[in-house]
């Protein structure tokens, strides 16, 4: 069997996470590792054994790259891979833009005949699916998807960018109906500068439309925690009989499930056409190892 060559952009939790995945499946190999500074490999944390580089292009084939970088980052990253006709999965969070973000990578990904999947993970990503099927069984009512409580990676690296801050943490409270609290941690590289820094965190999109409170911490490493939830409600109306009540839930370590996805993603890439796809839009089948005939009557 010829095994998927992947490489990994990127190398924080995601990446460490898309590593134990892929070591963990017996249809894809990893081609490398991709850093901007290949110098702090050893720092980050980069199996020795991993081919390290700072250009894709030294690392040969590689058929999928995985996408491990914030997601203000992704579609520049995205589309300089899918011009070369790698594959490309991401983790992309922000959910207002995911839309008009996939429709740009997916002219680029024609072009260069390659397959991207945005937004791979849990949330979006598998939640996305789960919303999907709950609407398809009551298609009038309302979804409520509750997070937390728990660290978001997403928030957590946005806060990290933000000029002044040493380290973050953010953690989503739900407070239902789809409602959430961000409380953010932070470790101040000049503490004199909180009230600008906080100021930034509450105005960055990413928390705006949130009740947000920063908090300022010596040490912010005492704190962190990756486990993360999410709860998700739907009542609605089956054809006409109402009081139709659905409930999924889940207790999750944040980045490794996230990674996971991602892999899964991965191998869903090579059984597409061109574009770009959100996984809403890939068939279930396609993102799990093994023939088709065996899936189908072992789930089915």
């Amino acid at each position: 069997m010829t095994k998927i060559k992947a490489a990994i952009v990127g190398y924080g939790n995601i990446g460490k996470g898309v590593y134990e995945a892929i070591t963990a499946c017996t249809d894809m190999e990893i081609a490398g590792v991709i850093l901007r500074d290949k110098t702090t490999a050893k720092a980050k944390g980069v199996p020795a054994e991993l081919n390290i580089t700072e250009n894709i292009d030294e690392l040969g084939k590689v058929d999928v790259a995985f996408l491990c970088v914030p997601s203000r980052s992704v579609p520049v990253e995205a589309a300089k891979l899918l011009a070369k006709g790698i594959n490309t999965v991401d983790s992309y969070d922000i959910h207002g833009d995911i839309y008009d973000v996939q429709q740009d990578l997916s002219k680029i990904a024609k072009q260069g005949n390659a397959v991207a999947i945005i937004a791979a993970g849990w949330d979006p990503g598998t939640d996305s699916m789960v919303r999907c099927m709950l609407e398809a069984a009551a298609p009038k009512g309302l979804t409520y998807t509750n997070f937390g409580p728990g660290m978001s990676m997403g928030h957590t690296v946005a806060v990290k960018a933000i000029e002044g801050v040493k380290k973050a943490l953010s953690v989503t409270i739900p407070l239902g109906t789809s409602i959430h609290r961000r409380m953010v941690y932070v470790e101040l590289m000049n503490r004199n500068e909180a009230d600008k820094v906080t100021a930034a965190i509450k105005n960055d999109p990413y928390f705006v439309k949130d009740e947000t409170h920063v908090t300022i911490v010596d040490d912010v490493d005492a704190l962190q925690d990756k486990g993360h939830g999410v709860n998700m409600v739907r009542k609605g109306v089956s054809g006409t009989t109402d009081n139709q009540l659905f409930e999924f839930n889940m207790k999750i370590n944040n980045p490794a499930l996230t990674a996971q996805v991602m892999v899964s993603c991965g191998r869903a890439t090579m059984r597409q056409t061109p574009g770009c796809y959100t996984m809403i839009e890939v068939p279930p089948i396609d993102l799990l190892e093994g023939n088709r005939e065996g899936i189908i009557r072992r789930l089915v």
